[in-house]
């Protein structure tokens, strides 16, 4: 399964918190009346456990749903939720089903109906708010409501018989109806995930686009206390229209892809490399200590796209201009960073090529590079 796949069904079950809240309440509150009326011993141990499992998965729940619903949640923190809550969800469907078991054991009609409304409930909570994770939705409604259901069987009555029957084919339903529902889930966070991916990837490349790297910037930039200075370098590629025209679109658009992945192999993970558009790519550098650090990202960029480009069977070479800015202003925008890498970029080109910076050395404070 897709990493971001998993990660949106682990965080599908801490969304729904109504049905888990309703069967704690009616739990506890029925749970204690029919221990008032049975008076048994072992029951009292079954609910006063079942209250302290409750408890806890609310708990979980609540405290949980922040970092589930983290835009940065990764597959090993959502691992770790996911036992976190399985363990106890299974805790409540041990207790649930000793409950069960225990209630049919005893002569007590009315707690009877009370407990087959509560089994039957729960299965139906289960199946609405745990089908994201089946193997976990299963396990639940197979401990919290098997044993009820076996003791409800051995009790001599052809009703009771009937009642056991009936709770077994609404469970076999909801297990059928639960895995058509997470077959439809992944398919649609599948096709989700699809097309956001589709909607800020420049398919030419497979780099990020203009919306992706600005979405990016305001996560690891605007929003990191830790960003240091931060420069963003505009490129476009001298010839590219001439090698375009001698050796036609496929090796242009061939030669495009090739650019993004050397831009792509020479950055840190802590950069980004967008495609612009056209022959336009930008960089954004982050967590650097002194403006000298974009200068020497600077010219590697411009070295490696010297480098001459093998394209099926053909030698394409090229130079870029490159335009960079420099600021330490977090609460800055990506878009006037660009448009002042662009100004940069406009005065490399009319120098005749090469490199050329635009560092926000008064506003900031920050020494110009050389």
């Amino acid at each position: 399964m897709l990493d971001g796949i998993y990660v949106d069904l682990v965080r599908s079950i801490y969304a729904a918190l109504i049905p888990p809240l309703i069967m704690s309440v009616g739990f506890v509150a029925g749970g204690i009346m029919v221990v008032r009326e049975t008076g048994d011993a072992a029951l009292a141990v079954i609910v006063a456990a079942g209250t302290l499992m409750a408890v806890s998965r609310l708990a979980v729940a609540l405290i949980g749903r922040r970092e589930a619903f983290d835009p940065g949640l990764g597959v090993e923190r959502a691992q770790c939720l996911e036992r976190q809550f399985a363990f106890a969800y299974i805790g409540f469907a041990v207790c649930l089903g000793a409950f069960g078991a225990r209630v049919f054991m005893l002569p007590a009609n009315e707690a009877h109906l009370f407990t087959a409304v509560l089994l039957v409930g729960y299965g139906a909570g289960v199946v609405a708010g745990m089908a994201p994770r089946p193997h976990l939705a299963i396990a639940s409604m197979v401990i919290g409501l098997v044993p009820g259901l076996v003791s409800s069987f051995m009790v001599a009555s052809e009703l009771y018989w009937a009642t056991s029957a009936m709770m077994t084919a609404l469970l076999v339903g909801g297990i059928r109806n639960l895995l058509d529902r997470y077959r439809f889930t992944v398919r649609e966070i599948s096709r989700r995930i699809t097309f956001g991916n589709l909607a800020r990837t420049d398919g030419l490349t497979d780099l990020p686009n203009r919306l992706a790297l600005r979405e990016w910037f305001e996560e690891h930039v605007t929003l990191n206390p830790h960003a240091g200075l931060v420069a963003v370098h505009c490129l476009d590629l001298n010839s590219f229209k001439a090698v375009n025209d001698e050796f036609g679109h496929p090796v242009g658009d061939a030669l495009l892809s090739a650019v993004g992945k050397r831009l792509a192999y020479i950055i840190r993970e802590s950069d980004k490399a967008a495609r612009l558009g056209g022959d336009e790519f930008a960089v954004v550098q982050c967590g650097m200590k002194h403006p000298e650090e974009a200068a020497v990202l600077a010219r590697r960029i411009e070295a490696a796209i010297r480098q001459p480009f093998r394209l099926d069977g053909r030698v394409a070479k090229l130079s870029t201009c490159i335009g960079y800015a420099v600021s330490d202003d977090r609460a800055e925008d990506l878009e006037p960073l660009i448009s002042r890498a662009d100004e940069a970029l406009y005065t490399a080109k009319r120098s005749g090529g090469g490199i050329a910076a635009q560092i926000d050395d008064e506003r900031n404070g920050i020494p110009a590079a050389a």
